[in-house]
C-alpha cells in the first residue's frame, strides 16, 4: 500500500513539472471571463476578466505568496475586442461585479485594493474612481450584492459592517444551539446575517436599511425605486429545510411586509415593469430537490402559478438555469430573469446538455432567443433587445458576446488544440440517454475512464472541462455521461432515481461505458477507470463495491456513509429526506441508508483507489473520505488519501490554482500507475 496521508503542499517536483500539453499547470494560460453586464443603451459590455498569475513584490522567504493566485480586472466593450477598465491592486488584485448606472454614465463595482471587497464608482467619462466604503468608514468585513436603485439615486448592499466574529482565529469556544450553524463555503455561520445598506449618492450618507434576522438570500429593486424585495426564511428550521417566502421593504421603512405563503424554494426574482407583479425560479411548496425549478408568476395576493409550460414542440419540460457543468467557471455568472418588455422573461433553460437563452411569454410559451445545441450560456444580462452574454462549448473556452459579436479571444491563449467529443447513446426503460466520449490525437488503443458527475441533479454536456481536455491530451479515452437523475431530459428523466441511489443510476452508467466501448473500438475495455465527485465520489464507491470490471478508481469529495453523511453535512438534515425518503435520526430509516451505503459492503472492493478530499468540505464532509479510506487499507486495497488544506467543496472548480494543479497531477500519478499511461 502506499503512503496513506500525502501532504498537498509538497507535489513531487519529478510530476509537476512534466512537459508537453497534458500538464496540470495548462490551466494556469487560460483566462477565465464572467459577469457580462450589458449597458442601459445596449451598444457597451462591462465584464470580468480573471487570470492566474504569480504576485509579485512579496517577500522571497514568504513561499505562500509566490504561488500562482486568481487576479481580476474589469474589460469593457463597444462591440469590438475588449480592453481593461481597471487594474486592481498593481495588477495583482480583484476588481469585480460591474454594476452600469441607470444613466450608463457610470459603472460602480467591489475591488480588494484597500482591504476587503469595498464598493467604488468609476465615472466613464473621465476620472479616477471613487471610493463609496471603507473599513475604516465601518465597513471592515466588506460589502457584497450591490445594486442601483432604477432611478440612480441609491445603490444598496449587504454588509455585516465592522460585525467581525473572531473567536476562531481566537481559539475561543463556540456554543451552538441551531442545526443551521455552519455552511460549505462559509465555515461557521456569524451571530447575525448581513445587513441590507443604502448610500444615497445625492447626499453620499450611508446607513443601515434592514437588520434581518435570517438571512435575505436574495433582493432586487422593484421598478419604480420605492423599494426592493427580497427572499428569506421565517426560523432557522425553515432555513434548513429550504421554505422560503418573499417579503417587501420600502424605502424609509424598516419593517418589511411578507407578501407570498410559498415555504418552498424561491430565488432569482424578476419585478414585472406594472411594479405589483414578480416572477421568481423555484419549486412549488411540498416538492422536493428531486423536482426540476420552474419559473413561477405571483400575482398581487401572493399566489404563484407556474408559467413556463409550452415550448416550441408541445410541453415544456426543461429545468430554468444553467445546470450543466464546466470547469471555467471563476466569478460571477448572472442568471436572474430580465423582463425585456411588459409581456416578455428572458432567462436560461438546461435543454439537455445544452444550455441556451430563451423568451418565456405571459401565456407560459417558451421560445429559444440565443441556443445553439452544442453550446453552453453561463450567463447573460439583458437591455431590451441587447443581450450580453458569456457562451462556451466543449472544446472552446467561455468568451464574452455582445449583441451576438464575440468580444473576447480567450482561446487565443490556450496550449494545446482542444478536442471535440463524440455523442454516445444508451438505452433505458425511459428511452434514450446520452453521452460523449473525447479521444486523444492518434489511432492507437487507449486506456477508457468513467467519469460521473455530481449532484446528482445537475448534467454533463456541451460546457468546457480542462479536467477531461487535460484526461485526453495525455492518452486516456474520456467517457461521461447524463444517466437517470441528470437533468436536462424532464422531470420523469431528473426524478426516477427518487429512493434507491445506485440501482438504475448505476445500469446507465455501465450501459453507456458497454455502448461507448462498442461505439469507440480505440478505448480499451481491458484497461479502465471509474471517478466521480461528490454524488459522482458516491457512484464510484458503490460501482467498485459491487464490481471488478474497472483496474483502477478515483474517489473525489465522496460519499460513503449515508447515516454519518445526515448529520455532519451542511444539507444532511433535509437532503436524504428529499433525495431518498428517509433519515439518520428516525431509527425506522437507518436499515434502508446502511444498505444503500457504499461502506456496508467494502470488503468486496478489490479496486486500487485514489481519495481527494478537502478539509474544509461541510458538503461532503471529509469524515466521509477518513472512513472510506480506512476501510480500505483494513481490507487491503492499494489506496491513497490526499487531503487538501483550506479547500471545501469547490477545490476542483473555483479552489488554489496551485491546488488545482496538484489535484489533476494526483489523478495522472495514480491512473498511470495502473494503466501504464504517463503525463
Amino acid at each position: 500500500m502506499s503512503n496513506p496521508e500525502a501532504p498537498a503542499s509538497d507535489a513531487p517536483a519529478s510530476t509537476l513539472s512534466a512537459s508537453g500539453a497534458a500538464r496540470p499547470e495548462s490551466l494556469f494560460a487560460f483566462q477565465f471571463p464572467s459577469d457580462p453586464q450589458v449597458s442601459p443603451d445596449g451598444t457597451r459590455v462591462a465584464f470580468v476578466m480573471t487570470r492566474i498569475a504569480e504576485a509579485k513584490d512579496r517577500p522571497a522567504e514568504d513561499a505562500d505568496f509566490s504561488r500562482p493566485r486568481y487576479h481580476s480586472r474589469l474589460q469593457l466593450s463597444d462591440g469590438g475586442l475588449a480592453r481593461d477598465l481597471s487594474f486592481g491592486k498593481g495588477g495583482e488584485g480583484r476588481d469585480a461585479a460591474p454594476l452600469w448606472s441607470p444613466d450608463g454614465k457610470a459603472l460602480a463595482f467591489l475591488s480588494d485594493r484597500a482591504g476587503k471587497d469595498q464598493l467604488f464608482l468609476l465615472p466613464l467619462g473621465g476620472g479616477e474612481a471613487r471610493q463609496l466604503t471603507s473599513a475604516e468608514g465601518g465597513f471592515k468585513g466588506g460589502v457584497s450584492s450591490v445594486a442601483f436603485s432604477p432611478d440612480g439615486r441609491y445603490l444598496s448592499f449587504l454588509s455585516r459592517g465592522d460585525a467581525q466574529d473572531r473567536r476562531d482565529e481566537r481559539g475561543e469556544a463556540r456554543a451552538v444551539t441551531s442545526v443551521r450553524y455552519r455552511f460549505n463555503g462559509r465555515g461557521m455561520l456569524p451571530p447575525a446575517p448581513a445587513s441590507l445598506y443604502l448610500h444615497d449618492l445625492r447626499s453620499g450618507e450611508t446607513a443601515v436599511w434592514y437588520a434581518p434576522t435570517f438571512d435575505l438570500a436574495d433582493y432586487v429593486w422593484r421598478p419604480g425605486s420605492g423599494g426592493v424585495l427580497f427572499v428569506s426564511s421565517a426560523s432557522d428550521e425553515d432555513a434548513v429545510f429550504w421554505r422560503q417566502d418573499v417579503f417587501e421593504l420600502e424605502v424609509g421603512q424598516d419593517a418589511p411586509r411578507q407578501l407570498t405563503r410559498w415555504a418552498a424554494p424561491i430565488g432569482d426574482l424578476a419585478p414585472h415593469p406594472d411594479g405589483v407583479r414578480f416572477a421568481g425560479i423555484g419549486r412549488p411548496p411540498g416538492k422536493v430537490n428531486t423536482e426540476d425549478q420552474h419559473v413561477f408568476l405571483f400575482g398581487e395576493d401572493g399566489q404563484g402559478v407556474r408559467l413556463d409550460t409550452t415550448g416550441p414542440d408541445g410541453a415544456w419540460d426543461c429545468p430554468a438555469g444553467n445546470i450543466v457543468a464546466g470547469d471555467l467557471h471563476v466569478g460571477s455568472f448572472p442568471d436572474r430573469p430580465i423582463w425585456t418588455d411588459a409581456s416578455t422573461l428572458s432567462l436560461l433553460y438546461t435543454v439537455g446538455g445544452s444550455v441556451g437563452l430563451f423568451d418565456l411569454n405571459l401565456e407560459g410559451v417558451v421560445t429559444p432567443r440565443v441556443h445553439d445545441a452544442q453550446r453552453v450560456v453561463t450567463g447573460f444580462t439583458a437591455a431590451g433587445n441587447h443581450v450580453a452574454h458569456v457562451s462556451e462549448s466543449a472544446a472552446e473556452p467561455t468568451e464574452v458576446y455582445l449583441n451576438g459579436v464575440k468580444v473576447t479571444d480567450c482561446a487565443a491563449h490556450l496550449p494545446f488544440v482542444p478536442a471535440t467529443p463524440t455523442r454516445v447513446t444508451f438505452q433505458t426503460e425511459l428511452g434514450e440517454g446520452e453521452g460523449w466520449v473525447l479521444l486523444p490525437p492518434g489511432g492507437e488503443s487507449v486506456p477508457a475512464l468513467l467519469n460521473i458527475h455530481g449532484g446528482p441533479h445537475t448534467a454533463y454536456g456541451h460546457g468546457f472541462m480542462h479536467e477531461f481536455q487535460l484526461f485526453a491530451q495525455a492518452g486516456y479515452g474520456v467517457c461521461y455521461s447524463n444517466p437517470r437523475g441528470s437533468v436536462g431530459y424532464g422531470q420523469a428523466w431528473s426524478e426516477n432515481i427518487s429512493g434507491r441511489w445506485g440501482s438504475v443510476d448505476m445500469a446507465d452508467l455501465l450501459a453507456f461505458f458497454d455502448a461507448a466501448l462498442e461505439a469507440q473500438p480505440r478505448l480499451d475495455a481491458g484497461r479502465s477507470g471509474i471517478m466521480g465527485g461528490s454524488y459522482g465520489g458516491f457512484m464510484t464507491n458503490w460501482i467498485t463495491s459491487q464490481t471488478t470490471r474497472f483496474q483502477v478508481a478515483v474517489t473525489d469529495r465522496s460519499i460513503c456513509n449515508l447515516i454519518s453523511f445526515g448529520g455532519t453535512s451542511d444539507i444532511g438534515m433535509r437532503f436524504w429526506d428529499d433525495e431518498l425518503g428517509g433519515n439518520f435520526h428516525r431509527s425506522r430509516d437507518v436499515p434502508k441508508l446502511w444498505d444503500m451505503s457504499p461502506l456496508k459492503y467494502v470488503e468486496q472492493v478489490a479496486t486500487p483507489t485514489l481519495l481527494i478530499h478537502s478539509l474544509e468540505d461541510l458538503r461532503c464532509p471529509v469524515e466521509q473520505g477518513e472512513q472510506w479510506f480506512a476501510a480500505l487499507q483494513l481490507h487491503g486495497v492499494p489506496s491513497r488519501f490526499v487531503r487538501f488544506p483550506e479547500e471545501d467543496h469547490e477545490l476542483s472548480r473555483s479552489g488554489r490554482p496551485d491546488r488545482r494543479a496538484r489535484r489533476l497531477q494526483e489523478y495522472l500519478d495514480w491512473l498511470g500507475q495502473y494503466l501504464k499511461v504517463k503525463a
